[in-house]
């Protein structure tokens, strides 16, 4: 595998246990995890269930393998205002744990009005309850002095626009970035995620680069997406069906998404994702298979470009 990567390459603890799905690789251990990555020859990884809580147990089990621990996912609920001061220090205590684990950014996303992850839903309700201008503007100034509170810490608060939440489709990616203050709140681009809210991948990347802090590489399965929103199947649903897989298994075409990145001299984290059931599709070997596309696709281009400067 190539090792000149123009950016960091990790791979995501979700692809061998879910988050959202808590039975896919309910047994897996961290060490095998762990283990796996570092086989993998990668150095970063985030947060997962599975890993140890300890900070000091799990600084030691990362070090000792040679991975950095590059963020962790933070819900919040800023789009209520009644929640914003416990949300806010919560906010605090996420920050003050990635930066002693020497995280740069924290993926962010807000669950209000989404039917897994809001605390205010019940089982019953079938739709994402779309956010009205009151709510628009509480998140955007909610997550503005929470992005003011990681730049305390050091660190950048990347926004990860999700399946399933209220800033999904591009529009809503568009709002958030056009409400929310460049200095204080980054993107956290998500391939699969963009595709899975109607969204070109591409066209995200290019209209919002500049706001990019952080990126996840997840590709789509776009039958098994056809099959769940005939069924007007919910996120979770459609994780169970197979919906995400990892790069160059899917649809997505990275080809030029990985041409953009390395033109423009992306050099941040890029973490391949596949989130979906391990014992069906194994995730070492999906992981190395994502790998070798991504290194194909950059070797590809290198070369592309050596020709054009003959």
């Amino acid at each position: 595998m190539s090792n000149n990567r123009p950016f960091q390459i990790g791979v995501h603890p979700i692809n061998w246990v879910g988050e959202d799905v808590r039975e896919h690789g309910a047994d897996t251990t961290y060490e095998t995890i762990l283990d796996d990555i570092k086989r993998l020859g990668l150095t970063g990884t985030e947060m997962g269930r599975k890993y140890p809580q300890d900070l000091v147990v799990l600084k030691q089990e990362l070090a000792s393998r040679g991975i950095q621990l590059v963020s962790q996912w933070k819900s919040v609920l800023l789009s209520d205002p009644s929640y914003l001061e416990q949300e806010l220090a919560a906010y605090r205590a996420h920050c003050q744990f990635l930066s002693e684990m020497g995280s740069k950014v924290i993926s962010t996303a807000e669950v209000g009005g989404s039917l897994h992850f809001d605390p205010r839903r019940t089982p019953n309700e079938k739709e994402v309850l779309r956010l009205d201008e009151d709510g628009w503007r509480s998140l955007a100034e909610g997550l503005n002095t929470a992005g003011s509170i990681a730049r305390e810490f050091g660190m950048k608060l990347a926004y990860h626009h999700h399946g399933g939440t209220v800033v999904e489709s591009p529009e809503e990616i568009d709002r958030l970035m056009e409400l929310t203050d460049p200095s204080l709140v980054s993107l956290l681009y998500d391939t699969g995620h963009a595709y899975y809210g109607g969204a070109d991948p591409l066209q995200v990347l290019r209209k919002h680069y500049d706001r990019i802090a952080y990126i996840h590489l997840k590709d789509i399965r776009p039958s098994v997406l056809a099959e769940a929103r005939s069924e007007a199947a919910d996120f979770v649903t459609c994780i169970r069906k197979g919906v995400f897989t990892v790069p160059g298994d899917g649809c997505i075409d990275f080809a030029p998404i990985i041409a953009e990145l390395v033109d423009r001299g992306y050099n941040g984290w890029a973490m391949l994702e596949g989130e979906q059931d391990p014992a069906i599709h194994p995730p070492y070997e999906y992981a190395f298979n994502a790998l070798q596309h991504i290194d194909t696709l950059i070797n590809e281009n290198a070369r592309k470009g050596a020709k054009v400067n003959e």
